[in-house]
């Protein structure tokens, strides 16, 4: 097997491993907050937010770091200190005795992550250039997949072996990928090359404005995707004639997503490689934007499902697009460093989406949490446009 692809094949179950031990605790984190002493509803809900937050919010702050450090020591050590320090984490959160520990846990889980933008760059400029859009396709289905079914295992094990038991087992899984990971192999020439080069700053770039452009978009785009998560379940509940199994039909619509967006990425990324990662990127926008405003007029569930399913096909092609056109555009020398600002875009989405969508579906309603996400993704793909037809054009690194 060629080195770049074994190496993709590695980063991969590590990117599936931090994704789902990062959301493995979403389904029972209230239940094990309420197990440590905290037993008001009120103040559960208040506690859970702040233990989930956390994790995302401390990620942001320090991606760029790591991401420096891994263009100066090299993208391998990043990801096997990420590894390691993460399954310690995990497993100390086992044994913690108040919710307190578990806060305190949950940042510094924030801060030794950073697997996924080491484990982007790393992909990125090991991978042939003919295949870089493929590549980082098939390395977002990872992530995606992690988030996919780390709820579903971590509900199932927290009913079959206990609350702080997942933790031992998410460690345990998380310590594998840590093993697995020394098996990677960096081209030696390639990484000599690259940390040897001068660590620019961004505003150095000649094309900062192309670059800070591409963290907008990032941003933007998890923002909308985001303010959706937390009121599915509510319009699932509206549009249903019955309740009787309201969670696992909003599973499924949750899923859909998920599983097409699996099916897409990698196939859409090859494309990229032919036709260019802008162009997918704005192709992918408009039809997101159309579909997340057409699920503001449905009128069933089987409908949302639709909608929602083929939805994860274009959005395929988004992350992965951006990856590949922001390694197009950066010197290799910084290449962690500005993934890592991509990935503090990213997770402010994250943390932004979800505030604002609850916020506008109690005040206008649910259906216009999509008309919202919707115009926020048509503006989105104008800035885009704006970009490649007005802005600076650059095909090589510039610096």
């Amino acid at each position: 097997m060629e080195l770049w692809k074994r190496n993709l094949y590695i980063c991969w179950f590590g990117s599936f491993c931090t994704t789902a031990g990062m959301s493995l605790v979403i389904p029972f984190l209230p239940l094990y907050i309420e197990k440590l002493g905290v037993h008001d509803t009120s103040s559960i809900s208040r506690w859970a937010g702040i233990a989930f937050g956390s994790t995302f919010l401390m990620a942001a702050i320090v991606s760029p770091l790591w991401g420096s450090l891994a263009d100066k020591y090299g993208r391998k050590l990043m990801l096997l200190r990420a590894s390691l320090g993460m399954a310690v984490v995990m497993t100390c959160i086992g044994f913690v005795q108040n919710v307190y520990q578990l806060v305190g846990l949950r940042f510094l889980m924030g801060a030794v992550s950073g697997f996924i933008s080491a484990a982007i760059t790393l992909v990125a400029t090991q991978t042939p250039k003919e295949h870089s859009g493929k590549a980082l396709g098939t390395l977002s289905t990872g992530a995606v997949s992690g988030s996919l079914l780390g709820p579903l295992v971590g509900g199932y094990l927290g009913d079959t072996i206990g609350l702080r038991h997942v933790f031992f087992v998410t460690g345990a899984f998380m310590f594998l990928s840590f093993l697995i990971v020394n098996l990677i192999q960096e081209d030696k020439k390639e990484t000599a090359k690259t940390t040897k080069e001068p660590n620019i700053g961004l505003l150095s770039l000649k094309n900062s404005k192309v670059v800070i452009g591409v963290f907008v978009t990032t941003f933007l785009l998890q923002l909308a995707v985001m303010a959706i998560q937390p009121i599915v379940t509510l319009y699932v509940k509206q549009l249903s004639t019955h309740t009787d199994h309201l969670a696992l039909i909003s599973g499924f619509v949750v899923a859909a997503t998920g599983i097409s967006n699996i099916l897409a990425a990698s196939k859409l990324g090859k494309v990229s490689d032919r036709v260019g990662p802008q162009n997918v990127l704005q192709i992918c926008l408009l039809i997101v934007a159309v579909i997340c405003g057409l699920q503001a007029f449905v009128h069933s569930t089987w409908q949302l499902f639709l909608l929602r399913f083929l939805l994860g096909f274009a959005m395929g092609g988004l992350l992965p697009s951006i990856n590949s056109y922001l390694k197009k555009i950066v010197p290799d020398s910084i290449t962690g460093k500005m993934f890592g600002y991509n990935q503090t875009a990213q997770y402010f989405g994250n943390l932004a989406g979800p505030v604002i969508g609850g916020q506008i579906a109690g005040a206008k309603g649910i259906p216009y949490v999509f008309l919202t996400t919707s115009v926020l993704l048509l503006l989105n793909a104008g800035w885009v446009y704006y970009q490649r037809h007005h802005g600076q054009q650059l095909d090589g690194k510039a610096a």
